[in-house]
């Protein structure tokens, strides 16, 4: 479960919770940096099981005012059934990973907030929703309600349909709990509200607590630093909000415990 040897600066390891390989990107930026990391996949996103209503909505998409993407994931499911971009509808993108995944597969994003959060995204949107707008929102089986109910609130007629899964998955929680014991953990990255529900869900609350008590929770996003504080932690969030800034967060929040 760990990745490579720790720093003699640094030697506490950091754990990473999003669905990524053992070199996957934020692994690997975290080790470029030096760091030791924990790999504790706590969620893995799959296609959609039925995916019929993310297929009906996709044949009509011209017929939609916007199509918002609130994640990287909901792209490939929507680009893999439209490979060119439609002409009329106009994208909007949660934030800049999410933009550059979309541009990566011919889309072109004209709404991305610099902050990415639904709040920040919903605030940009503003300006451009007018009664009976037509909004599609691919989403996750686990999306909060606060964008789409949003953009209903400004007069948006939002179809939402589950473009991808999120499900838990199975960690070794004896290792990991033996971790938390040693007091091995330096911090913590999410990513997500679920790699949240999902961690505290495997570990048990008892040494979730433990080990957030004891190590830094570096959030990508507001949504997801709210996901902790309403469980008591006070988490920092990533600056810039990309997976490279989640790891550059990360190492400056470990120094500046290690210098306190």
């Amino acid at each position: 479960m760990t990745g490579s040897a720790a720093t003699t600066s640094i030697p506490r390891a950091v754990v990473v919770t999003r669905d990524e390989p053992h070199d996957g990107p934020l692994s690997a930026h975290l080790r470029a940096l030096g760091l030791e990391v924990l790999w504790w996949p706590v969620v893995h996103v799959a296609p959609a099981p039925e995916p019929g209503a993310l297929q009906s909505a996709l044949e009509q998409i011209e017929r939609f005012d916007w199509v918002v993407f609130t994640s990287r994931h909901a792209v490939e499911p929507v680009t893999s059934r439209v490979p060119v971009p439609p002409q009329r509808t106009r994208i909007a993108a949660v934030g800049t990973a999410t933009a550059a995944v979309l541009r990566a597969r011919g889309w072109s994003a004209t709404v991305v907030p610099d902050q990415a959060s639904a709040e920040s995204l919903l605030t940009e949107l503003a300006a451009h929703i007018r009664p009976g707008t037509r909004v599609l929102f691919p989403a996750s089986s686990r999306a909060l309600p606060a964008l789409a109910t949003g953009l209903r609130q400004l007069g948006a007629e939002v179809v939402q349909v589950e473009a991808y899964r999120t499900v838990g998955n199975a960690l070794d929680v004896d290792a990991c709990r033996a971790c938390i014991e040693r007091a091995a953990v330096g911090a913590v990255t999410f990513t997500s509200p679920s790699c949240v529900e999902e961690l505290e869900h495997a570990l048990g609350s008892e040494h979730f607590e433990r080990l957030l008590a004891s190590s830094a929770p570096i959030v990508l996003g507001t949504t997801t630093g709210r996901a902790l504080a309403r469980r008591g932690f006070q988490a920092v969030l990533a600056e810039p909000a990309t997976l490279a800034g989640l790891a550059a967060t990360t190492y400056r929040q470990l120094l500046e415990s290690r210098h306190a």
